[in-house]
């Protein structure tokens, strides 16, 4: 980056920030101007001022250690295990995923280094000023009720240790309010409020939580590794499998595996500017994308499949849930390590998909009176207030509310790519995102962008088909790349020659 110019007036400065030097300023009273009714603008929206951004390569590593040293992704693992493949094929096939998220993470990670904006704000410049609720809101929904659910499911580690250590605490399990037995209500509130806690210090309080936790959960995991490996007498095969598949059903499941694990992170790969806005440089997005993706991730899947190798030699069978090899272990001691550690692994993926997101996308709906800690304020009670442990145990939601809201991120990636990288080529008068009028180039047609919206809606729909009918049940795993292609073709058809990079800017912001 280059040095900072002499500074000019005010009018001079707006007038001249864009997405490529959009770190060189501190002005956020002058974009503050531009809006005084308070519908676009407040500080936690604005763009990253240079020492706020703080989160260097390691602290991307961290984030992405913390979402995947969790159950979710040791149990997505070991169920591929489980369906037949071999542990390199489970390695492989995850490894394939991982890359292309980290090509969408390095795109929507350099969206948010470029202009220091999170998602929700991003979604300004294909969707409109207003038009960006729509993104946001979708993404919102998803991670509010998942935030809820993964709270619940974690509260059943909670419940191990109270059991285990008190065990006269199991006269909670026999009286249950709104459908929850009041042990899980304590265990849940424990966890809710933790979360809480730690999101309303805000973004350095995450940063701070990711840097320890991730690190300590993939301590325990290596350990239990090595452990089972040492019961097992060494007998773990890397190319066995525990059903006879075919070479054609093997790669089947290989490509669905790298579909499913794409589907699983493409609500995060779409709000990663939430975090790299933090970054100092493109250099440490690509490099901490790097190590905690290809890198990391598929080493913690390999982990999880020696780990459930390990469980068929120990065991005899495959164990799909880590908390139940604790609950084998003797030593309460053990047993005490594994249920914080799941706790652990848990707080830290639900902070990192599920909490950050809905904070800034709420703040963005009516910024003039939510901010980055009311957003998670809300978001918080939103979750109690939904009753995961019902949500999770109606297949109705899961599968088709849920199911249905994932199906959407791959057109919402796909517009919001090409707009930036192809038709704009990455530059963005910032100051117009924050221009609640006509005189923004980002206000289109009553703050909305017909085009983003003319590209979303087929491409939702065909994704929506794909991802529910029956007869494309062998598609299905590959959803996300249906919806990112047809809404990234779709929309730079209608948008070419009628969306072009801001030219005009002058250069004197940076």
């Amino acid at each position: 980056m280059r040095e900072r110019e002499p500074m000019q007036d005010d009018a001079e400065r707006i007038s001249g920030i864009d997405a490529k030097e959009s770190d060189g300023y501190a002005h956020d009273t002058s974009l503050a101007a531009l809006d005084p009714s308070g519908r676009l603008y407040n500080e936690d929206l604005a763009p990253t001022k240079p020492d706020g951004r703080k989160w260097n390569a390691y602290s991307l590593f961290a984030l992405w250690m913390n979402d995947a040293h969790n159950l979710g992704d040791y149990t997505f693992a070991a169920a591929l295990f489980a369906l037949g493949l071999s542990a390199w094929q489970v390695t492989t096939s995850i490894f394939v995923g991982i890359l292309i998220i980290f090509a969408g993470c390095v795109l929507s990670g350099f969206m948010g280094q470029d202009t220091g904006l999170p998602f929700a704000a991003v979604s300004r410049i294909s969707w409109g000023v207003f038009g960006a609720n729509v993104p946001a809101l979708i993404r919102a929904t998803a991670a509010i009720l998942w935030y809820g659910i993964q709270t619940y499911l974690a509260a059943a580690a909670i419940n191990a240790i109270f059991l285990r250590f008190i065990p006269s605490m199991e006269s909670l399990s026999d009286s249950s309010f709104l459908g929850l037995d009041l042990l899980s209500w304590l265990s849940f509130i424990i966890l809710w409020a933790l979360q809480l806690a730690i999101l309303s210090r805000g973004m350095e309080a995450v940063r701070h939580f990711q840097g320890w936790g991730g690190p300590t959960v993939w301590l325990v995991m290596i350990a239990v590794a090595v452990w089972l490996v040492i019961e097992a007498g060494g007998d773990i095969s890397l190319t066995e499998s525990t059903k006879n598949l075919s070479a054609g059903q093997q790669l089947y499941h290989i490509l669905a595996g790298a579909g499913l694990t794409i589907g699983i992170l493409s609500t995060l790969m779409l709000n990663f500017s939430d975090f790299a806005r933090f970054a100092p440089s493109r250099r440490a997005v690509v490099i901490g994308n790097f190590w905690g993706l290809p890198i990391n991730w598929t080493l913690f899947a390999f982990t999880s499949v020696i780990v459930s190798a390990g469980s068929v030699a120990v065991y005899g069978r495959v164990i799909t849930n880590p908390a139940d090899i604790f609950q084998r272990m003797e030593s309460p001691i053990l047993v005490l390590v594994g249920a914080i550690t799941l706790a652990v692994a848990t707080l830290g993926v639900n902070i990192v998909a599920n909490f950050v997101s809905p904070a800034y996308d709420l703040a963005n709906v009516w910024p003039k009176h939510i901010n980055f800690r009311r957003g998670g304020i809300i978001t918080a009670v939103v979750a109690l207030a939904s009753l995961p442990w019902k949500l999770y145990s109606t297949p109705v939601v899961i599968t088709y509310f849920l199911g249905g809201v994932g199906a959407l991120m791959g057109p919402l990636f796909g517009v919001m790519a090409v707009d930036y990288f192809i038709l704009r080529r990455a530059n963005v008068r910032i100051p117009d995102l924050f221009t609640p009028n006509s005189r923004s180039a980002h206000y289109y047609r009553r703050g909305i962008n017909p085009l983003a919206v003319a590209a979303f809606i087929p491409s939702a729909i065909l994704a929506l088909i794909v991802n529910f009918l029956p007869v494309f049940n062998k598609v299905a795993p590959f959803t996300w790349f249906v919806g990112v292609s047809a809404a990234a073709l779709l929309y730079y058809a209608i948008g070419r020659g009628r969306i072009t990079p801001a030219h005009d800017m002058s250069r004197g912001a940076s």
